[in-house]
């Protein structure tokens, strides 16, 4: 049987790093194993916060990639200040009380004048070139992933020239993603998002979510079909280390300066100063870009002398730093719109065989997947007691050297599991 053919239209791909890159650099790589042949098209000259040239080598090289060039305001931006434009475009964001003038006004054009996002530039031009592209190549379904979602403005009017299926993916969702408030929407701003937003998911032939929270978010905006398919883990090839010698508590990724846990900086201290072993032992890992606002947190509770501050590193050796740490820590912001957000190094932290210590809000995705799988404990902001007593239970299974997990029910969230329930959704009538 002929491959059905697909256009995916994506702003993150190798060399891109973070963890926007991973869902469709696995799809790519798993879809033909459904009769499924992947078009890949992205931007000729892109402006990546973070960059990983070992993903590179994960492209199949029987893949398809086409490109054209993008306009991006970050590199004008960047001419009045480089560190502002770059720290903004990483996602992140300062705390509005210590936000400079420079800043304050780069949020304010970037929300207000780039609506939905600074990459809309690209929407005019990709329209025009992947039009004759389809039609030449004869291909009758396309994706869209965002963010950024001007990608699906992209997916929205290929769909209204050419009548192509088209499937909008989201990772995260639009309108009620938490960075929102902090870009100094307009009222008439936040009125053209939310028309936008509903303009795509009630003209998008499927709709692909990450979370059950985002599904039912947008059943309240549109009745198209829903399908809601996780992030997940692959099978990675790593050099194998030993577990750390010291009890260490590892946060992999970035730690943006609104999820700062005051409460577990709190609890850690405590621990420090009531037990001597404790304290000669921990150490708190961070792997990834970390926010002034945390550090200065950490600091004030007196954890900066056990803070091993990493900074980024390759995909390929963060899943080394997961795979050797003790503990492994995940934090989400305490608010009801944070409660979808799924975070793709949850699924490469349950199959590393390490406890997961998550801090979040009540009823998230995050709270239902981690009970379900048996890898590791969440907690609320109030949880003080059972989060100090369970980091101290961790610590003594470290001194008895049987500090570990039982995960159950892992194989679902396999990326080629995933792809196989993508596929069906490709292939639906």
């Amino acid at each position: 049987m002929k491959a059905l053919k697909v256009l995916i239209i994506s702003y993150y791909w190798p060399p891109a790093g973070g963890p926007g890159v991973q869902r469709w650099l696995k799809f790519v790589k798993y879809l033909p194993d459904f009769n499924v042949e992947p078009i890949v098209y992205i931007p000729e000259n892109p402006n990546y916060p973070l960059v990983d040239e070992s993903l590179i080598a994960e492209v199949s090289k029987d893949v398809t990639i086409i490109k054209q060039p993008i306009s991006e305001p970050y590199k004008l931006a960047g001419l009045f200040s480089k560190k502002s434009s770059s720290t903004i475009s990483k996602g992140i964001i300062p705390e509005q009380k210590t936000q400079s003038f420079i800043e304050k006004a780069m949020l304010y054009i970037r929300g207000n004048f780039f609506i939905p996002d600074a990459r809309k530039s690209w929407v005019e031009p990709s329209v025009a070139y992947l039009s004759n592209y389809i039609e030449k190549e004869n291909i009758s379904t396309i994706i869209t992933t965002g963010p950024p979602h001007s990608l699906h403005l992209i997916g929205l009017q290929l769909k209204k020239k050419l009548g192509v299926k088209w499937i909008a993916d989201f990772r995260d969702p639009w309108t009620t993603i938490g960075y929102h408030e902090q870009l100094k929407l307009t009222e008439k701003s936040k009125q053209k998002h939310k028309a936008l937003e509903k303009l795509v998911l009630n003209t998008a032939d499927d709709i692909v979510v990450t979370s059950s929270v985002t599904k039912t978010e947008f059943e309240a905006i549109t009745n198209k079909p829903i399908e809601v398919i996780t992030n997940g883990y692959d099978y990675e090839s790593v050099e194998s280390k030993p577990l750390d010698a010291k009890f260490t508590i590892a946060h992999i990724g970035s730690l943006l300066s609104k999820r700062n846990p005051i409460i577990l900086w709190q609890v850690l201290s405590e621990l420090v100063q009531e037990h001597e072993g404790f304290s000669k032992d921990f150490q708190l890992n961070f792997v990834g870009a970390v926010s002034e606002t945390v550090l200065q947190s950490i600091e004030t509770v007196g954890l900066a002398n056990h803070v091993n501050n990493a900074g980024y590193v390759s995909h390929k050796e963060s899943i080394v730093y997961q795979k050797s740490s003790q503990v492994l820590l995940l934090v989400e912001i305490d608010s009801k719109e944070t409660k979808c957000i799924i975070p793709g190094k949850l699924f490469e932290y349950m199959v590393s065989n390490r406890p997961i210590l998550a801090l979040g809000p009540q009823g998230s995705d995050v709270e239902n997947i981690i009970k379900e799988t048996n890898t590791g404990n969440y907690f609320y902001y109030t949880d003080y007691k059972s989060l100090k007593s369970t980091i101290l239970a961790h610590y003594k299974s470290y001194q008895n050297k049987n500090l570990e997990v039982q995960a159950i029910g892992l194989q679902k969230y396999s990326r080629k599991s995933l792809t196989s329930k993508l596929a069906s959704v490709l292939k639906k009538p």
